[in-house]
Order: structure tokens, then sequence, then C-alpha cells
């Protein structure tokens, strides 16, 4: 037999006796079926959530931005550590679909598209923190370069913050358009199959003419790597200029070299986690347990315990540095023996715990291939990330050099309830865009049928063609 065949001792990517015919039905089913009871559960626990998070936000921008626990020490707290959290989670998903598609890895097909929403829904709820917290939302286009209504008042180019717009803003756009080009054999499918005229324009528009010609496979395949290609340093360049936001700074903790490889290290982290949750979700809701495997779930595993490593030496260069440079600064930044024992060593402990501890039980075989423990750990890692961001921003703000000046920040519960809704809103958006697009590549998984599909390993099992 042909050498492209994957080993027979290898497990199979798709479960079941599947035709070509069946897949195309199993992933069509979710947009053109009725969605099941877990869809129905998870969508109102994240409308209520998302409405919570919205109403929070008029009250906010009603109200001004004293309803939130800032000082004029800690400008920035809660905000800020949302935004670097939900942009750290957003970089990850290109990232992961882009590399495994450089590397040609076939257990790619089940998860790219998850990611790759993943990516675009994150980015959108970091891009509200800024504009809220302008405490002005509809002076918002400030940040962009263009010269605004009162003449010449320039951004300011010197400023991280203006380097952000520009770094996501070019993110997000590569991120969609490498998004929706891998859609669109999809969309004509869907388009081919529908029977109502409605359903048939709307995803007519959305293919964009797709024929299915060997030209527009060949271009297809074409746009694929160049976007793959942009998309993976473009990762790199975005979650280095978030760092800036602190590393060009002179506060201690904050102006340190390490800033930009251990951001990009966390946000891969983050981001892995976060795919893993979506995946654990999506597979109930979506009914395609045979197309998200064990297999899946461990690769995805692996690769957090590999991140997670670079994330922990980070960490303790971090203390040592802190404890190394002897000064009484230093020693209180977020990873330090004063922040250990100090006001906010609850956060720093959840930090450790969630960070560094909890993932080390996917060493273990049995949990590392479990979806039940696969789910609970990726959820701890995210509260793990989230606290670092935390730490990182409100335990070097709260001690600056002068005493007078020590402000302990605590959350109030609008700034509470505009983070729980922005969760709310993201998973509104995912839980819809999994009954309006197809959240499996039809196409691909039809490639890899014949190598890791169960039913044909089996059949070359009895017949011993290799």
């Amino acid at each position: 037999m042909s050498s492209h065949y994957e080993s027979s001792y290898r497990e199979p990517l798709i479960l079941g006796n599947k035709s070509y015919h069946d897949i195309t039905e199993d992933i069509a089913r979710p947009i053109e079926g009725k969605a099941n009871k877990n869809w129905y559960i998870a969508f109102y626990i994240a409308l209520a959530a998302m409405l919570w998070g919205f109403g929070c936000i008029f009250y906010t921008v009603g109200t001004g931005i004293g309803v939130w626990g800032l000082s004029k020490n800690i400008g920035w707290a809660w905000d800020i550590t949302n935004f670097v959290w939900w942009v750290g989670i957003g970089h990850a998903g290109t990232l992961i679909s882009a590399v495994l598609l450089l590397f040609r890895q076939k257990w790619r097909m089940a998860i790219n598209r998850s990611a790759e929403a993943m990516t675009i829904f994150a980015v959108f709820q970091a891009g509200l923190f800024p504009i809220i917290h302008m405490g002005r939302p509809w002076n918002g286009y400030w940040v962009l370069p263009i010269p605004n209504q009162f003449g010449s008042l320039w951004v300011n180019f010197n400023s991280p913050l203006l380097w952000d717009v520009f770094a996501i803003s070019t993110y997000l756009s590569v991120s969609l358009v490498f998004w929706w080009t891998g859609l669109l054999p999809d969309f004509a499918t869907i388009r081919d199959r529908a029977v109502k005229p409605f359903q048939k324009k709307i995803y007519a528009l959305l293919s964009f003419g797709w024929s299915g010609r060997a030209k527009d496979w060949q271009r297809f395949e074409e746009v694929s790597l160049v976007l793959a290609g942009l998309a993976t340093p473009l990762v790199l360049s975005v979650h280095t200029i978030v760092s800036m936001d602190f590393a060009t700074s002179v506060n201690p903790g904050w102006h340190s070299t390490i800033f930009p490889p251990y951001f990009v290290a966390g946000a891969i982290f983050s981001g892995f986690a976060m795919v893993q949750t979506l995946l654990g979700v999506m597979r109930k809701v979506t009914n395609m347990e045979e197309y998200i495997t064990r297999l899946h779930v461990e690769y995805m595993n692996i690769v957090i315990i590999l991140t997670g490593g670079i994330v922990a030496v980070a960490y303790a260069t971090e203390f040592f540095i802190a404890w190394y440079t002897g000064s009484p600064y230093e020693n209180y930044t977020y990873l330090s023996f004063g922040a250990e024992a100090g006001a906010y060593g609850w956060a720093f402990w959840s930090l450790m715990i969630f960070n560094i501890m909890i993932p080390q039980f996917l060493w273990i075989k049995k949990v590392r291939r479990s979806f039940i423990w696969s789910f609970l750990i990726s959820i701890a890692i995210n509260i793990g990330m989230w606290f670092e961001r935390f730490d990182i921003i409100a335990i070097v703000l709260s001690k600056g050099q002068l005493p007078s000046t020590w402000w302990r920040f605590e959350p109030t519960f609008v700034d509470v309830g505009i983070f729980i809704g922005t969760i709310g809103f993201f998973f509104v958006l995912f839980l819809l865009y999994a009954r309006t697009f197809p959240v499996i590549p039809t196409a691909e998984v039809k490639t890899i049928l014949k190598s890791s599909g169960e039913n044909f390993k089996k059949l070359r099992d009895e017949n011993n063609e290799h």
C-alpha cells in the first residue's frame, strides 16, 4: 500500500464506522437541525452572564469610572488585567491552527476551527476594556492615528498603548481572513444542501462563489499557507507589544527584559487551556464526540505541559531577580517574598497553585486522557493566568516609592460584573457560531479518513495491508 498511510498502531482520529457522506451529515447537523438540550442550558447561562455584564457597563458609562475600585495610585487594575487575559487567550487560537498547519499535523483537523473562532471572539472582549476605561467610549476613535475634530491633535506614537492598537487590529484582521478562508468550502457545502431559499442566499454570499474546481482548491491551499506563515510571527509580535505596556515603564517589577518572551509563553499556555475548555463544551453541545477524541485531548495536554514548564521557569527567574537585587522596591513586586507574605498573598498563592501545581497532574496518563479532568484542569489554568495578570498589576502598583501613596486595590461589584459579562458574551458568540458555522472543517477531515478513521484502520489490520 502507499506510504502515506498512518501506522495502524496509532489511535484513530475519527471514531465509528464513518463514510464520506456520514462526515458531511454529522458536521451539517448542528446547523440544519435543532439544538440539543446541552446547547440551550449553556446558552441561557452565558446569556444571563452577558446581560449582567452589559448592565454594569451601562452603569459605568452613565455614572463614571469612580464606580470601579481604582484610586490615584492604582489607575488601572481589574480592567487592564482582563484586557491582557483576553488578548493572551486570543493569541493562541490562530497560532495553534497556523503552526499545526505548517507542520502538517493531522490532529489539527478537529480543533483548528474552534481555536480560530476563539481568537476572534476573545479579541472582541479584550477590545471592550480600553474603550470602557476611557470613561467616554464615544471618543474611542481618538486612539486611532487620525486627526480629530480639534484640528491637528494626534495620538502619542511613543505610547505602548498606541502600539497595542496597531498590533491587535493587524492581528485581528489577519486572523479573521485566515478563519474565513478556511470556512469557504464548508459554507459552499451548506449552501448546496440548503432547502430554504433565504438560507441558500446567505450561505451563497458567505462562500464567495466557491465552486469546488481544482483551481479553487489550489488557491485555497496557497492562501492558507501564506496566512499561516504571516500569523505565526504576528502572534509573537502582538503579545510582545502587550508586555511593553509594562516593560517600558520605570516601575520595579515591570521594568524587565524578560516580559516579552514571558508574556508570549503565558499567552500560548492560557490559549491552549481555553481551547481545551471549548472542546469540552463543543463535544457536548454539537454531538462531535466521534471527531474530538481522547487522542486530541491528550495531544493538547502535552503542549500545555510544555508551555506550562516555560512559564514556571519564567516565574522562578522573576522570583530569583527580586531576591538577588537586594532592592527593597523589588521585594514588593508580584513574584517576591514581599508578595508571598503580603496583603496580596492569597493572589500570589492562587497563581502558584493554579498555574504550577495543578497542571503537574497532566503527567499522569489517566488524567491526561480524561475528558473531565482535562476540562477541569484547563479551567484551573485560566483562573491561574488571570491571577498572574492581576498580581503583575495590583501588587506592583499598590506599593510605590512613597509610603503615603500606598493603596490596596479592592474590586467593586461593577468590576466583577463587567468581567463575568465578557465571559458570558464570549460563550454566547461561541455557541451561536456553533449553530450557524461548521465547527469542524468537512473537507479536511475527509482527507484523513482513510489514514486515521477507525473503520479503515480495522480493515487494514484484518487484511494485513500496511
